[in-house]
């Protein structure tokens, strides 16, 4: 009886018991140039983190300042959120994220949105790992909600250090972000 309990127990645990994929960490700080191109062309610089706090959920966040081209005008960028990782291979994860967003130009140009994106990371070498990524964001005050693309990939000098390199499609516009990480 005592043997067909934890069987049972072990058994109903199982799908509780997943981690992130082999060689994929949610732990890291990274900071570089970002540029935005489009009907307004815009460069600066951000700042962006994650930390796991589980084996499945990690919250992130970031910050970044561009300035429009051949203005005096910038902006900044804020977001914040949780995340959640399910391993579906040895070495590839299903990632689902939402955040809450900021975008402050100064004076009337403040708002406040959100935004939620599910893709794929995965590694794909021992030393680079990438994700695709698929996503929403919203904005309050007049600015139309859009689907982006997302695509993004990290080449890992020794276990902490490397670069990143993301690119973002949304509608007419592309950012891009490239810049050294720091993971752990």
């Amino acid at each position: 009886m005592k043997r067909t309990l934890i069987a049972i127990a072990m058994a109903a645990s199982v799908p509780f018991a997943a981690n992130a994929a082999e060689g994929v960490s949610y732990n890291y700080v990274t900071a570089g140039y970002q540029a935005s191109n489009g009907d307004v062309d815009a460069d600066g610089y951000a700042a962006r983190g994650s930390f796991a706090f589980h084996d499945n959920f990690h919250v992130f966040g970031g910050f970044g300042n561009q300035e429009i081209d051949h203005t005096p005008l910038d902006f900044d960028r804020y977001n914040i959120g949780v995340g959640y990782n399910l391993e579906i291979a040895p070495r590839t994860d299903l990632l689902a994220r939402v955040a809450y967003q900021k975008l402050d130009g100064g004076r009337d140009l403040d708002f406040d949105g959100w935004s939620t994106e599910v893709g794929v990371r995965g590694l794909l070498a021992r030393n680079f790992d990438g994700y695709a990524l698929v996503g929403y964001e919203d904005y309050d005050g007049g600015i139309d909600g859009d689907f982006y693309g997302r695509l993004g990939a990290n080449v890992n000098f020794n276990a902490n250090w490397g670069v990143n390199g993301d690119v973002k499609f949304n509608g007419d516009v592309t950012e891009w972000f490239v810049g050294p990480r720091f993971t752990w």
